[in-house]
């Protein structure tokens, strides 16, 4: 599998989503630091044309060489007025800005509150990891979840003048990462030791593409986020879906043990079987997703199959290794695989 077929699939995934514009927001937090941005550029323009504009004058009004020069323009030293201006106005002008991004960080990122049967919102717990994202849910409005995904994180959308809100709590198991998705707000650093917050308001309903911000090692740029936005119906089915076990298919026993048998199961975690491993993807509910490898290939039979096959040649670097299996033995667990939806 060629390096180009990677990135070609990398620029379809990227190409079939939403915008990663900070322009186009999809929250109120976003919009708010869409406003702080535009504010920002305003009056960093504002001042651009004014010293742009003095710099031009001087270049024409004194623009005469040899005999007919106007001769050197008259110098000021010692002006109160002037000192005073240049002083402060540039100190008017970042008390302005420095106290308007203060309110604006007051609205982005407001005290998360500890989860309650009163609360009406969704808490969950973001863990980054290299590379690929872990989401733990823990309640929502006021019920418990206690079920956990990988790389796609889906949230309700509540069609009314109050949006639904979304708390995260975002953790490191290695190293610094940073959760960012443009359309929905700003970014947050997940940090080992340490547990960081985030709050939501999505303001429509959509896939939203992000990106881990913060390098952290070989495949940091192809640790991708997606947050699907759904109606309420909608995420409370899917919500239901992902609480159950992995299904039993009767058919796919032979996959299962195949499955099972390897060392897949001390990474990875399967509800229902003796797959218990927390360092990898939970694959429940794998076939539930829209994507492989944190968003670098779509999730089809194909792409399942090449990435058991090698997963070094779709991501390389990554703690999955080749397991040089049999053909029957590939063919077998990527048929169990494909039942877990």
């Amino acid at each position: 599998m060629s390096p180009f077929w990677v990135l070609t699939q990398v620029a379809q995934s990227l190409a079939a989503s939403d915008n990663l514009s900070i322009f186009d927001p999809a929250s109120e937090n976003a919009r708010s630091i869409v406003h702080l941005a535009i504010l920002t550029f305003a009056i960093a323009g504002l001042i651009f044309c004014v010293v742009e504009g003095i710099l031009f004058y001087c270049l024409w009004r004194f623009r005469q060489r040899g005999e007919e020069a106007a001769g050197e323009p008259p110098q000021v030293y010692g002006s109160m007025p002037i000192e005073l201006a240049w002083t402060l106005a540039p100190a008017l002008i970042v008390m302005f800005l420095g106290l308007v991004v203060t309110r604006t960080l007051w609205e982005v990122k407001p005290n998360t509150p500890q989860p309650s049967r009163q609360e009406d919102a969704l808490f969950v717990t973001v863990v980054g990891h290299q590379w690929w994202w872990e989401y733990i849910y823990e309640r929502s409005d006021g019920k418990p979840l206690g079920f956990v995904t990988a790389n796609e994180l889906h949230v309700p959308f509540r069609d009314g003048a109050t949006p639904h809100r979304v708390y995260l709590t975002l953790k490191s198991a290695d190293v610094c990462h940073s959760f960012w998705v443009p359309r929905l707000g700003g970014k947050v650093d997940a940090i080992p030791g340490r547990a960081n917050t985030l709050m939501l308001e999505p303001r429509q309903t959509g896939v939203f593409l992000g990106q881990c911000a913060e390098y952290c090692g070989l495949q940091h740029a192809n640790m991708q986020i997606r947050v699907t936005v759904e109606p309420e119906a909608a995420f409370q089915e899917w919500v239901r879906n992902q609480s159950e076990p992995a299904r039993e298919v009767a058919s796919e026993q032979e996959g299962r043990h195949a499955f099972l048998s390897q060392s897949c199961v001390n990474c990875h975690r399967i509800r229902g079987t003796a797959a218990n491993g927390s360092y990898a993807p939970d694959l429940t509910h794998l076939m539930s997703r829209e994507t492989l490898a944190s968003g670098m290939v779509r999730n089809t039979p194909d792409h399942l199959a090449a990435w058991i096959r090698d997963p070094q040649a779709i991501k390389p670097g990554c703690p999955m290794p080749a397991f040089q299996l049999t053909e029957a033995q590939q063919k077998s667990i990527v048929r169990y695989l494909l039942t877990l939806h």
